[in-house]
């Protein structure tokens, strides 16, 4: 019995649930064990593997969130800050939200994984979240979702209208752009050669009026075009300019992976920056630097200066 062509799907599915890349990679391996040791235990008139490995997952994924609280980002904090200058202290004992490496699987529907819907799966109990997903994302019947949670079909179907109700106006992505998107590309293009040349101006030019930008696991995070300027204005104060830049995706949205200057020539991994796109411009800019982040994206940690950058 072969499992490992659900690997994919499963690491997203614990990945919505947990909020953290690094955990559904875990908790996956941990589905897999259980179903290698239960394998001949499973009856397929019962239910299909995929059905059968989504109940274990979802056991798995229950048991790793009691009673844990949400994985939120800065702005799901409180409000934003009004001074640009303000200390970069990392808030290291806050479970912050992950980003989800595109790169580390082929998943064929990747809108349902992103930054702003995981966040709002955050504010769910538990069993509504996996309610939400199996139902709305996966597309489970009541009546399977019923047996992976051990529940009734009607159970799962309340459970299903207050997930809805709870999440109702929160975290729409209707109107984000796709990485493919021509419109998105142009601005995500334009935009990296703005922060390589350090030009604030035309970095602020391709701003909504109310963008955010946060940076886990800072807890800071500002909002609207001017702040967002002299941010910036502030990085390239103390990290000096010449940052170079390469495309990416994550969470099925546009980003990019930025490499601060050294000041013996080079460049060394700084952040993994997601970027969501709505209407031709940037509304939201997540910057996440922690090193262990970094590294579920499998770049390397250094380029030299003259160093090509695919895609550009």
């Amino acid at each position: 019995m072969d499992f490992e062509p659900y690997r994919g799907e499963l690491v997203a599915y614990c990945y919505r649930m947990l909020g953290s890349f690094h955990e559904a990679e875990d908790l996956v391996q941990e589905t897999m064990l259980r179903a290698w040791k239960a394998r001949d235990r499973y009856d397929p008139a019962r239910a299909s593997v995929r059905t059968w490995l989504y109940r274990i997952a979802t056991n798995v994924c229950l048991t790793a969130l009691e009673g844990r609280g949400r994985r939120p980002l800065p702005s799901g904090l409180g409000a934003p800050s009004d001074d640009p200058r303000a200390p970069l202290t990392p808030a290291l004992d806050v479970p912050w939200l992950e980003p989800f490496p595109d790169v580390r699987f082929d998943l064929e529907a990747r809108a349902d994984l992103r930054l702003a819907l995981v966040a709002a799966l955050q504010l769910l109990p538990a069993r509504q979240r996996a309610v939400l997903v199996l139902r709305e994302v996966l597309e489970f019947s009541a009546a399977e979702v019923a047996a992976q949670l051990g529940t009734s079909a009607a159970a799962v179907n309340s459970a299903l209208q207050r997930a809805r109700t709870a999440l109702a106006g929160v975290g729409d992505v209707g109107g984000v752009a796709e990485p493919e998107d021509p419109q998105a590309r142009a601005v995500v293009q334009r935009y990296v050669r703005a922060f390589e040349a350090a030009d604030v101006p035309a970095l602020v030019r391709l701003l909504t009026d109310d963008a955010v930008l946060e940076m886990p696991p800072v807890p800071l995070w500002y909002r609207g075009r001017g702040d967002y300027g002299l941010f910036m204005d502030r990085v390239f104060g103390l990290r000096g300019v010449g940052w170079r830049a390469r495309d990416l995706t994550a969470n099925g949205q546009p980003a990019l992976v930025a490499y601060a200057p050294e000041p013996c020539g080079g460049h060394r991994l700084h952040s993994v920056q997601v970027l969501t796109v709505t209407g031709g411009r940037i509304a939201r800019n997540v910057v996440f630097t922690d090193p262990r982040v970094l590294a579920s994206f499998e770049g390397p940690e250094r380029i030299s200066r003259d160093e090509s950058r695919p895609g550009r």
